[in-house]
């Protein structure tokens, strides 16, 4: 057995498991885990942010973009607080984030003397906002516990994990055994109940009018849902964290605008790896036969009690269901014209919204077919909830149902530094980019050639919007000061570009995408109106008023 530190055998570890990046700021309970990652730093690259968290949501970035695995590593106390957003956000996204946090000496852990950074309770302070939480409590500990980690990380339901080491752990030397990885993790989670996939597949085949529903879950799926989707003949209605698993080109691929345009004529509906929210909001649920797979055995059972309730991987059950579904089905006529009808009918109403419409619809055109957009908590970003069409897998983010105002920029780097090759776009609000505008300092560093699009209504404009709308224009806390953009950009070393409508955003995309540097393209608008008289979904002031 060889003799290595905690901090070597910890950063050994996390590179036999693949890890080629880690999003982190610096600090003193880090100092030996930084000089193990010096002595690695051909096998895993260190991307120093300007704020911890920046961290989490790079990570986040990357994992949401690729499938694999992000990893953060932060100071313990208000390191780990301040990552602790892009957590949520990754928790609320089901992303397989890894969150490396520093401690106090370990013999102090738990003793509330007032040492630099201490929590009472670190990993309980992350505990909603983890699936699983550890620590080594020794440098021998390291591999076990990074095996854990990653079983965590990639069965069950996805979700941020938090493992933790103290500095006196990560400098001592001791007799370590590096674990061969797991790899296997098919061999964990549950395979689908024949018997139910039988009675699912029987339902569906039998269906007049089938809908399949999915969400985040989908992700390793796409070639059996399209296969089963066209089967059946039945639409894929995709939440925003869906959209991409079939070519939004396709006729079959759809929207849950469209999904409750038809609600009352769907028989049956196929719930796949969905929280279900939206539709369970719909009613006539009991008109209905509700089939859901989901690995998260609470979730799938969470609003709406299922009919056939599978608990398995979205890959497993899809491809066993297509296998069983074409001995019930009947035969089936292409739908494509009378699909293509209603998602032009309901899509031209909704595209009817200016100018998100006109700004959205010149990103999709400019950037490559594979390339990621990640969409702020902005107006831009509610039109592409539903609007963006998407064609490939993983490459439209959004926040999920955190909402994390601001996380847009980071977590766009991370999906650059994840995907060099491909083409990312940032769309923030000015108020959201302001909370990691450091963050250029990050791309400019490290020559990561992200372009920002900054939308500058010199407002919160949701919240102003609000205010005029329901509280007779008693504007409080909703006007922003902004710096000169422009200036800020050429401080920092990057291109500017200042554009005010949607053939000025053309020009601009048109110009950065083809740059290797980073780039910040600033638009300035006016108030934009509401979209949310189109959209499926109830909104949280509404639900607010309501009680």
């Amino acid at each position: 057995m060889p003799k290595m530190t905690g901090a070597q055998a910890l950063t050994k570890s996390l590179i036999d498991y693949g890890i080629d990046t880690i999003f982190t700021l610096p600090g003193a309970q880090l100092d030996p885990m930084f000089d193990a990652l010096y002595d690695e730093k051909e096998r895993i690259k260190v991307i120093h942010t300007r704020h911890e968290q920046g961290t989490s949501y790079m990570a986040f970035g990357y994992a949401q973009s690729t499938g694999s695995v992000g990893v953060n590593l932060v100071v313990p106390g208000p390191g780990l607080l301040n990552a602790s957003a892009g957590l949520s956000t990754a928790f609320a996204c089901g992303a397989k984030v890894l969150c490396l946090a520093g401690q106090i000496p370990s013999k102090l852990i738990g003793g509330g003397i007032g040492q630099l950074h201490e929590l009472a309770d670190q990993p309980g302070a992350v505990a909603s906002v983890t699936k699983w939480r550890g620590r080594a409590e020794q440098p021998e500990d390291a591999p076990e516990r990074v095996r854990e980690a990653f079983i965590q990380l990639n069965t069950g339901r996805t979700q941020p994990v938090l493992l933790e080491m103290a500095p006196d752990i990560m400098a001592t030397k001791a007799d370590v055994t590096l674990l061969d990885t797991q790899s296997d993790y098919a061999k964990i989670d549950p395979s689908p109940d024949p018997e139910l996939i039988e009675k699912a597949a029987a339902l569906l085949g039998s269906a007049s009018n089938p809908a399949i529903i999915i969400g985040g879950g989908i992700w390793g799926a796409e070639e059996s849902l399209l296969a089963l989707a066209e089967e059946l003949q039945a639409p894929v209605y995709t939440s925003p964290h869906g959209h991409g698993a079939i070519d939004s080109r396709h006729y079959l691929a759809q929207n849950l605008m469209c999904a409750k345009e038809i609600w009352d004529s769907i028989d049956v509906v196929l719930s796949v790896g969905t929280r279900y929210q939206a539709p369970a909001t719909w009613g006539k649920a009991e008109e209905k036969k509700l089939i859901r797979i989901d690995i998260d055995p609470k979730q799938s059972i969470n609003i709406c009690e299922p009919d056939v309730h599978i608990v398995s991987t979205a890959s497993a059950s899809l491809a066993a269901l297509f296998d069983r579904v074409q001995l019930h089905n009947r035969k089936r006529e292409s739908r494509s014209e009378e699909y293509e009808m209603l998602k032009t009918t309901v899509m031209d109403r909704f595209n009817s919204v200016e100018p998100q419409f006109s700004y959205n619809n010149v990103i999709r055109e400019e950037l490559p077919e594979d390339g990621i957009a990640v969409f702020g908590v902005t107006q831009l970003g509610f039109a592409a909830w539903f609007g963006f069409p998407t064609y490939k897998p993983r490459t439209l983010i959004h926040s999920g149902y955190q909402g994390t105002l601001g996380f847009a920029f980071p977590t766009a780097i991370g999906a650059q530094v994840a995907n060099p090759d491909k083409k990312v776009v940032a769309v923030s609000g000015d108020g959201g980019f302001m909370f990691s505008v450091q963050e250029l300092a990050t791309l400019v560093q490290h020559k990561i050639g992200l372009v920002t699009i900054v939308m500058n209504d010199g407002a919160f404009g949701n919240v102003k919007r609000n205010q005029k709308e329901d509280y007779s224009g008693r504007f409080i806390a909703s006007d922003l000061q902004n710096p000169d953009f422009m200036k800020l950009a050429d401080s920092f070393g990057l291109l500017g570009i200042r554009v005010n409508s949607p053939d000025g955003l053309r020009t601009a995309l048109s110009r950065t995408l083809k740059e290797d540097g980073p780039s910040l393209i600033e638009v300035v608008v006016g108030e934009m109106p509401s979209m949310w008289k189109y959209m499926p979904l109830v909104r949280a002031k509404d639900q607010t008023n309501e009680k």
